[in-house]
């Protein structure tokens, strides 16, 4: 696990990682501290682990991390060093942060039992044992105690390892590509007790989950970062190109930062003989399974196509809960697109009275329930036709939306924020219908707007028969 101290020519994080997305407000960051104090403990780093170390750490104004709140999520290759990188950042931590409480957490026993063994040895370098205080290894109670009360304690979800810890600093989810709503609900307000100055940091470290696999919150937090909606996350993605072949070695090369110098090619092509090539496209390039991408919406991305010439007839808006993003959509003829995806809502307004002169014959329709119900009457003081869309008329607009791009009636533009907002999509409901879910989906409102200004269209092509 040595690292060597030659950086000449090495690649910078910005330059290896196919997606980085960095937390708002950034001001300052703790790494030269941490950065030290692994070097005391004769480790080195390669210029790209320095990178994310360095933004792991970053800090706004008020001096909380930048991250504390969505996390640090990593969608790394095996065999990069992910465990060593976080495992060596988690240790400086420690030994700068008297009584600090880090909790490493992996879905599968084996995997919990590899990562202890590997911080087992790391406790064991010459320079690291002084600030061992002792090492747990009974089955269950894996912990490396330090001398200043700091602690790691390792364990698997699949036994329920989580529960009940309070005033944790530090969470770790390994293979956050298997990581359930459940054991978020169980850990994470675990982390609302943390008494360190900078708050507490999340982890969330994986590989591309199987279509199989229960990857809803990776999925969800790797749709808010590409989206562009998120603040407080970093988001770091290695993978190779989508089309790639599995024996590509200039691929294998871009997708891992450490092949060849530091992950040979032996275990590369060990990895290559033993997986399936869809596997080894997950597992050793980091490439997303594009089927997974439209789990909720079967058959979206196939419905890609260039705008039609009719006007838009109906228009919508939704936004965020906290107010952060607002999605203006449109619809025409079976076609559905954004017209603007942007921060904040001061400009909905606006845009809509120009959207109207524009297109005098066309409404909007909105959720009065959703968090756009706060501009239907400036929409309407602006001179906007505005359509409330009832709760029962939203089920059915949703589960007609849903049909509609099923059934290959319905065509959309392609957008990134609707793309990534119908990858991290969830739905909510019973036997009564359902409804996207905008609490546990990811940032949903781009997919929400055109559900509704498709709704919209609709009943502007079949007017309703209106009871008198």
């Amino acid at each position: 696990m040595s690292q060597s101290p030659t950086r000449t020519g090495q690649p910078k994080l910005s330059e290896v990682a196919r997606h980085l997305v960095v937390p708002s407000g950034i001001v300052s960051t703790g790494w030269p501290a941490v950065q030290a104090q692994i070097r005391d403990l004769g480790i080195r780093f390669d210029r790209w682990q320095d990178g994310l170390g360095r933004v792991t750490v970053a800090k706004r104004a008020d001096g909380k991390y930048a991250a504390g709140v969505g996390g640090i999520v990593l969608s790394l290759v095996r065999q990069v060093g992910k465990t060593f990188t976080v495992g060596a950042v988690v240790f400086a931590l420690c030994i700068l942060c008297p009584g600090l409480t880090v909790v490493w957490t992996a879905h599968r026993t084996r995997t919990a039992g590899e990562t202890f063994r590997a911080m087992q040895s790391m406790a064991r370098r010459k320079k690291i044992a002084p600030f061992i205080e002792q090492v747990f290894t009974g089955s269950g109670d894996e912990e490396i105690r330090f001398r200043n009360g700091s602690r790691i304690l390792f364990g698997a979800r699949e036994r329920g390892f989580g529960r009940g810890f309070a005033e944790v600093d530090v969470i770790v989810f390994d293979e956050a590509q298997i990581l359930t709503e459940k054991a978020l609900d169980d850990m994470v307000p675990a982390t609302n007790q943390s008494k360190q100055p900078t708050g507490a940091l999340l982890f969330f470290m994986g590989t591309p989950p199987k279509p199989t696999d229960p990857g809803e919150a990776f999925r969800a937090k790797r749709a808010k970062a590409l989206s562009g909606s998120s603040t407080d996350m970093l988001y770091v993605e290695f993978s190779a190109d989508q089309d790639t072949k599995p024996d590509d070695r200039r691929q294998w090369a871009k997708a891992n930062p450490s092949y060849p110098r530091r992950t040979p090619e032996e275990a590369m092509l060990r990895m290559r003989e033993n997986l399936s090539d869809e596997s080894f496209l997950r597992e050793a390039l980091g490439v997303w399974d594009e089927l997974s991408k439209s789990s909720t919406l079967p058959g979206w991305d196939e419905r890609r196509a260039d705008a039609p010439d009719e006007t838009p007839v109906a228009f919508s808006v939704d936004m965020t809960w906290d107010r952060d993003w607002a999605s203006l959509a449109w619809s025409a003829a079976g076609y559905v697109d954004l017209h603007e995806h942007r921060r904040g809502a001061a400009w909905v307004v606006d845009e809509a009275r120009k959207l109207v002169k524009a297109y005098p014959d066309a409404g909007f329709w909105l959720d009065p329930r959703g968090p756009a119900a706060t501009l239907i009457d400036p929409l309407r003081e602006a001179g906007v036709r505005v359509e409330e869309v009832p709760s029962d008329e939203y089920k059915r607009a949703c589960g007609g939306f849903y049909d509609a791009v099923t059934n290959g009636e319905l065509s959309q533009s392609g957008h990134p924020a609707l793309d990534a907002a119908v990858q991290g999509a969830v739905v909510s409901g019973g036997s009564g219908g359902w409804v996207w879910d905008r609490k546990k989906g990811a940032v949903i409102s781009p997919l929400v707007a055109v559900t509704l200004a498709w709704w919209g269209s609709q009943q502007r092509r079949e007017p309703r028969v209106r009871s008198l």
